[in-house]
């Protein structure tokens, strides 16, 4: 199960900066803080779902801070 985690999440993490290039930072960073966040939640142990959706919210409101700061100093 921990493999096909780490691979859905290289996979996820690859495609969207493949496929997101018209996206602006803001919206790249939430998505893959996203992604990130619930990946690595998924496999550190513990109860996998609510992990997940925490890391998933953390990671979306860290990347969409980090992101939006990228976007404000162009």
């Amino acid at each position: 199960m921990r493999k096909f985690c780490i691979v859905a999440l290289l996979a996820a993490v690859l495609s969207c900066g493949a496929g997101c290039s018209h996206w602006n930072n803001t919206a790249k960073g939430t998505a893959i803080g996203a992604a990130a966040g619930a990946g690595i939640a998924a496999i550190s142990g513990g109860y996998a779902g609510w992990g997940a959706l925490a890391g998933a919210g953390a990671g979306a409101l860290a990347g969409g801070i980090i992101g939006n700061q990228q976007d404000h100093r162009r």
